[in-house]
C-alpha cells in the first residue's frame, strides 16, 4: 500500500517493546462478564429463595429425598441461569468485540488500520473528519484541522490546532475531529491519557430501560406482588386448619412458586441479546441489543443519499467549462481551458484526500496534467468548509511570490461571490439544472486575485472569477428499487433527507423508484414554517433537499413528536444529532464517521441499506416470538395456580393435588420451551406485509391478555375435570395425581405447538422448522415417561403408572382443552379475509 506521509511509523518489533514498556490502549471498564455479579444475580432470584426454603423445611421434617431434589433443582436451575446469562453476555461480547473501532496509523512506512486497543506509544496515527482521536500525541502534519475537546473541556467550540505552536500542538483521546485531517506521534495511551485519567467512558453512563423492559417488569413486580399475597392467604388458612407451621409453610411456597413468572425477565434478556447476535452475523451490529425492540415497529426511515441510496462511487461525468461555454467530457479533460478548472478543484482540496468527491478530482487531474507543479508550492492559508451552501478556499504560494487562490463548493456559493452579468448566471443557472436533471452533484469552481497578507476574515468576501461546475455521477445502487419495495410493503414510510440539490436528488430518487419524488422541500422553506406547518410538512413531504444538521434534527423531532418510530441513516458528522435523537440510529460502517457510528444505535458493516429489511424483520419476528413465549408463560401458569389452589382452598378430598416437587418439574419444563424454543421460531410468512406494530405503555391489549386466560383457563377445566373423574371412579390420591399430572404435562405439549401462530393453523406451524422445539417436547414425553413406569421415580412424584387407557384419556382432555384455539383462529382468519 502507497504510504502518501512523510513518516514511516514504527516497525512491529518497536511496536511490541512499545507495548511491553507502556502498555495498552485500553481503557478498563466494568462490561464484562463478572462473576460476582452474577453469583449476586443468582442468589437474589426469588425462585431460588423459595427453593431453599422449601429445601430447608424438607430437612427439618426429616423428608430427606425431597430435600436433596430441592437442593438438585436449585443447582439446576442456577445452572440453566449461568447458561443463559453466559450466552447471552458471549453475544453481547462478540457485538463489543466487533463494533471496537479501528484506527489509521503507519507501521514500517505502510498505512494500515488496527484497532484502537492495539495502539502503542510512538505510533504515527492519522485522524480526519468526523473521527474519535484513539489516543494523546503531538501533531506532526496537518490540514485544515479543528478539534472539538468539550468532552474534556466542557467548552463546545472547535479549537484550530497549529503545529507550531507548542500550546495548541497537542491531540487528545476522546475528542472529536471537526474538519481536516492530521498525522500525530502519540505520546500516551490508555489510562495514562487525559480521557483514561478522567474515567470518562461511555460505558460508564447508565441507560434507561426501554419502554418493554418496564412494561414486562412491571408485569413481573405484580404477579410476584399477587404470589406474596396468594402465598400468605394459603399458609394462613392451612395452618388454621392443621396448626403445623412446616406443612402449612411448604403448601403456601407451593403456591407461590406457581405464581412468580420469573421465565419472563430471562426470557426478554435472552431474546434481545441473541437476537442482536444474529443480526451481527447478518452484518447488522446493534450496539444496544434493547433497540432490537423497536426495529419491527418502526414507521418511518430517514435516509441520505449518497452512499445509502446511490453506490458513493464518484465519478467525473461531466465538466462544464465557463470560458469557451462548453460541455467537456473525459476527452476534452487536456484542454488547456477545461485542465485550468480541473487544477484549480485540486488546489482548493485537500492534499491527502479523504472525501470522495476530492479523491475524483486529484484522479481527474493526474489523468490531464502533464505536469504537477504542487510541489513547487505551499499553503499559507486556508477557509474550511462552511457556509449555507458550503464551500471551502486554500491560498498557495511559491519562492518567487506567486499566488494562487483556489475555491469550490456548493455552486450557488461560489456564484454567489462571482463577478457575474445576470445574463451568465442566468446561462450558468440552465446548465447547473441540467446536470441536475442527470442526477449529477455539483460543484461550483472558482479563482481569485488578492494582494497583501491580511486576508479577508471570511472566504465568501472574495471577488470570484469562476470557472465552471464539475459534475459528478454517483449512480443508485442496483438493489435499491428491490429494497424501497419491500420496505414499502411492510408499511414504512421512506424519507430522503439530503444535502444535494433539489433537482438531482428528484432524479436519482426517481430512478430509484421511490415514491413522492415528485415534490421537494428544502431546509431553507421549512425553517420559515412555524411548529403546527412545519409538523404537517415532516410528515406529508418525501423529499427534503439541501438540508442543514439542525433541519435534519428538527424533522426527526418533529416526526417523532407526532408518535412516529423513526429510524435515521447517516455517515457524517453532521448527521450526528439526527441519529442520536432518532429512535434508531442506523450508521454506515465503511464509510460512516467515528461520531456517526457513536451517535448510532445499529451500524451497517457493509454500507448496504438493503440489511434494513433483514434488521426490519428480525425485529418483528423477535417482538412476535417474545409475545408467544410471555402469552405461553401467561397461560400454562394459569393451569398451575389453579390446580394447586382450588381442592387447597376448598377441602376437596385430595387437597395436596401438587406439592413443590411437581411444580418445580414444570418450572424445569416452562423455562426452556420459553426461552429456548420460541427464541428459535422462525419468522411467520406475513410478517413483513403487515404495517408496524403500534408501541403502546401496555406489552399486551386486554384482547391477547384474555386469550391467554381464557387458554389457561380452558387448560384448568381439563386438569380438575379429569381430578373429579379420578375421583368418582374411586381412584386414590397418587393415581388421581398422575391423571391430573399427566393431563397438565400433555397439555402444555400441545400448548407448545398450537401458540407458535396465533395467524395460522397447527397443520402450517407443524411445517415450521424448528430442531430445538422437538428436543424439548421429546425430552418432556421421556421424563413423564420416567415419572410414571420407573418405581422409585414414581414414588418420589407420589404417582403410580397408569393403563393404555387412563393415558389415552389423559392426552384426549390435554388435546381437547387446547385445541378449541384452532377453530379460533380459523374464525377469525375467514373474518378477516371478508375484511
Amino acid at each position: 500500500m502507497y504510504n502518501p506521509y512523510p513518516f514511516r511509523g514504527l516497525s512491529e518489533k518497536e511496536a511490541g517493546d512499545s507495548l511491553k514498556k507502556y502498555g495498552s490502549n485500553e481503557i478498563a471498564s466494568d462490561s464484562g462478564w463478572l462473576f460476582w455479579r452474577e453469583v449476586k444475580e443468582i442468589i437474589s432470584d426469588p425462585m431460588l429463595i423459595l427453593l431453599a426454603v422449601a429445601a430447608i423445611i424438607y430437612f427439618v421434617s426429616g423428608e430427606i429425598s425431597d430435600a436433596l431434589f430441592m437442593s438438585g433443582a436449585i443447582i439446576f436451575i442456577a445452572a440453566i441461569s449461568v447458561y443463559q446469562s453466559g450466552r447471552s453476555h458471549r453475544a453481547l461480547r462478540a457485538l463489543r468485540e466487533f463494533t471496537q473501532s479501528r484506527s489509521l496509523v503507519i507501521r514500517d512506512n505502510q498505512p494500515v488500520y488496527i484497532p484502537i486497543g492495539d495502539i502503542v506509544t510512538g505510533d504515527y496515527a492519522v485522524v480526519s473528519e468526523g473521527e474519535l482521536i484513539p489516543a494523546d500525541g503531538t501533531i506532526k502534519q496537518l490540514n485544515d484541522f479543528s478539534v472539538n475537546e468539550s468532552i474534556l473541556t466542557g467548552e463546545a467550540y472547535s479549537v484550530t490546532k497549529d503545529i507550531y505552536s507548542t500550546e495548541n500542538n497537542r491531540v487528545y483521546r476522546g475528542t472529536l475531529v471537526e474538519s481536516g485531517q492530521c498525522v500525530f506521534e502519540v505520546t500516551a495511551v490508555g489510562i495514562q491519557t487525559k480521557f483514561g485519567a478522567l474515567g470518562k467512558s461511555i460505558q460508564d453512563i447508565r441507560k434507561e430501560k426501554s419502554p418493554l423492559q418496564k412494561q414486562i417488569n412491571s408485569f413481573v413486580k405484580w404477579m410476584s406482588l399477587a404470589g406474596s399475597v396468594v402465598f400468605l392467604i394459603i399458609w394462613g388458612i392451612n395452618y388454621f386448619q392443621s396448626k403445623s407451621i412446616l406443612d402449612s409453610l411448604l403448601k403456601g411456597l407451593t403456591i407461590a412458586m406457581s405464581v412468580l413468572p420469573e421465565e419472563i425477565p430471562v426470557a426478554f434478556i435472552t431474546f434481545m441479546a441473541i437476537g442482536a447476535w444474529r443480526l451481527m452475523k447478518m452484518g447488522i451490529i446493534v450496539k444496544t441489543p434493547s433497540v432490537v425492540e423497536a426495529l419491527g415497529a418502526a414507521t418511518v426511515i430517514c435516509l441520505d443519499k449518497t452512499g445509502t441510496i446511490t453506490e458513493n462511487r464518484m465519478e467525473i461525468n461531466l465538466i462544464y467549462d465557463f470560458k469557451n461555454d462548453v460541455i467537456a467530457t473525459k476527452e476534452d479533460w487536456k484542454d488547456p481551458s477545461v485542465n485550468n478548472l480541473i487544477s484549480a478543484a485540486v488546489w482548493a482540496s485537500e492534499t491527502v484526500p479523504f472525501d470522495n468527491m476530492e479523491k475524483a478530482i486529484h484522479n481527474a487531474y493526474k489523468e490531464s496534467s502533464l505536469t504537477d507543479i504542487r510541489p513547487l508550492f505551499k499553503k499559507i492559508y486556508e477557509y474550511p468548509l462552511d457556509g449555507k451552501p458550503p464551500m471551502m478556499t486554500h491560498i498557495f504560494e511559491n519562492t518567487d511570490g506567486k499566488r494562487i487562490i483556489a475555491m469550490k463548493g456548493a455552486p450557488e456559493a461560489i456564484l454567489r461571490g462571482s463577478l457575474l452579468h445576470e445574463n451568465d448566471r442566468e446561462k450558468i443557472n440552465n446548465y447547473l439544472s441540467l446536470f441536475a436533471k442527470e442526477g449529477l452533484r455539483v460543484l461550483g469552481v472558482g479563482i481569485a486575485d488578492f494582494e497583501g497578507t491580511i486576508f479577508p476574515e471570511t472566504q465568501q468576501e472574495f471577488k470570484i472569477n469562476f470557472l465552471g461546475l464539475i459534475g459528478f455521477y454517483d449512480p443508485p445502487k442496483k438493489n435499491i428499487t428491490g429494497v424501497f419495495q419491500q420496505l414499502y410493503k411492510a408499511g414504512i414510510q421512506l424519507k430522503i433527507l439530503t444535502g444535494d440539490n433539489p433537482l438531482t436528488t428528484t432524479a436519482i430518487a426517481a430512478q430509484a423508484g421511490f415514491r413522492g419524488y415528485e415534490k421537494a422541500i428544502t431546509g431553507a422553506e421549512l425553517m420559515k414554517l412555524n411548529e403546527e406547518d412545519f409538523d404537517r410538512a415532516a410528515n406529508e413531504n418525501y423529499l427534503f433537499t439541501r438540508m442543514f444538521p439542525e433541519v435534519k434534527l428538527k424533522v426527526v423531532q418533529s416526526l417523532k413528536r407526532q408518535q412516529h418510530i423513526v429510524g435515521m441513516t447517516g455517515d457524517g458528522v453532521n448527521d450526528g444529532p439526527a441519529l442520536k435523537a432518532a429512535t434508531i440510529g442506523i450508521a454506515m460502517g465503511k464509510r460512516g464517521t467515528e461520531i456517526a457510528k457513536e451517535a448510532s444505535s445499529i451500524i451497517l458493516s457493509d454500507d448496504d441499506f438493503g440489511k434494513m429489511i433483514d434488521a426490519v424483520a428480525m425485529g418483528r419476528k423477535i417482538y412476535t416470538n417474545l409475545k408467544k413465549a410471555v402469552q405461553y408463560i401467561i397461560s400454562i401458569h394459569i393451569p398451575i395456580i389453579l390446580t394447586v389452589a382450588m381442592p387447597l382452598l376448598l377441602g376437596w378430598v385430595y387437597p395436596v393435588i401438587f406439592t413443590p416437587v411437581h411444580v418445580i418439574f414444570l418450572e424445569l419444563i416452562m423455562g426452556p420451551t420459553c426461552s429456548i424454543v420460541y427464541e428459535n421460531e422462525p419468522p411467520e410468512e406475513n410478517s413483513m406485509f403487515q404495517r408496524p406494530r403500534v408501541i403502546t405503555k401496555t406489552f399486551f391489549n386486554i384482547h391477547e391478555l384474555m386469550i391467554s386466560i381464557i387458554q389457561g383457563l380452558a387448560i384448568t377445566a381439563g386438569t380438575l375435570t379429569v381430578y373429579f373423574l379420578s375421583v368418582q371412579s374411586g381412584f386414590d390420591e397418587s393415581l388421581t395425581r398422575s391423571m391430573v399430572f399427566t393431563t397438565l404435562i400433555m397439555a402444555n405439549v400441545f400448548l407448545t405447538f398450537v401458540n407458535r401462530s396465533f395467524d395460522y393453523s397447527l397443520l402450517t406451524v407443524l411445517q415450521y422448522k424448528n430442531k430445538l422445539l422437538w428436543i424439548v417436547i421429546i425430552i418432556t414425553l421421556i421424563a413423564l415417561a420416567m415419572i410414571l413406569y420407573i418405581p422409585s421415580l414414581s414414588g418420589f412424584f407420589k404417582v403410580t403408572s397408569l393403563n393404555p387407557v387412563q393415558i389415552s384419556q389423559a392426552i384426549v382432555v390435554a388435546f381437547i382443552s387446547v385445541i378449541w384455539f384452532e377453530l379460533w383462529k380459523l374464525r377469525r382468519s375467514r373474518a378477516i379475509t371478508k375484511q
